[in-house]
């Protein structure tokens, strides 16, 4: 029995009855069709957290330890990009962390820690209560005298900006806090949303650059 329905792509608009490859102009082994955003160079950056410290163990804001034997057999387990662009930050703790995995670059203070002013040294669990809860809730504080979270933020995202623009695959051996901060810009995650990451020492966190920052998981 023939219903109204039938053929009534056929009857309409003939494109209708066509395979979406073929309404796109795709032709079979040829990437012609595809959007020039798809077929950029994929831009790909490792950030390096250094390995551990005594201050982490202690759960102490950082001076510019060394780091310990543990740490750097941590780190000699790491595999980061090859034939890429090595940037540190300038403390002692990454350029070590950059050494035991055999990579020479240039310091970048722009990869240094979160400047904890006057708290360097200083154990979190020494701290008063008040003031420690307001550090790890308010991204704008910055009463201890060095930089609030969003400090941080904005200086990792013109570092990423300038990261994009080179187009050169990019080791940086930074700092666990700084690579949170690379993960709210590319996420475009609000700051509050910092304390809610934890990324450990002697780990690696790839993202990918094409047109836009996207996090590359399971590396």
């Amino acid at each position: 029995m023939h219903r109204p329905t039938d053929n009534f792509a056929d009857r309409t608009h003939p494109d209708l009855h066509r395979s979406a490859a073929d309404r796109a102009g795709v032709r079979r082994g040829s990437h012609s069709w595809l959007p020039s955003t798809l077929v950029q160079t994929v831009l790909r950056v490792d950030l390096v957290g250094h390995g551990l410290t005594e201050a982490v163990r202690k759960a102490r804001f950082p001076v510019d330890e060394p780091l310990d034997e543990s740490g750097r057999a941590a780190v000699r387990a790491c595999v980061p990009l090859d034939d890429a662009l090595v940037r540190t930050g300038p403390e002692r703790r990454a350029r070590e962390t950059a050494e035991e995995l055999g990579l020479a670059g240039e310091q970048d203070v722009r990869l240094r820690d979160l400047d904890a002013g006057s708290w360097r040294g200083v154990e979190m669990g020494k701290l008063a209560q008040d003031q420690l809860f307001a550090w790890l809730t308010d991204p704008e504080f910055r009463a201890h005298g060095g930089e609030s979270v969003t400090d941080l933020v904005d200086r990792v995202r013109f570092w990423l900006a300038e990261i994009a623009s080179s187009g050169r695959d990019t080791v940086a051996v930074t700092h666990p806090a700084v690579v949170r901060a690379a993960l709210l810009v590319v996420l475009d995650a609000p700051a509050k949303s910092f304390w809610r990451m934890d990324v450990p020492p002697a780990s690696v966190t790839r993202l990918h650059y094409r047109g836009n920052w996207t996090l590359r998981l399971g590396q």
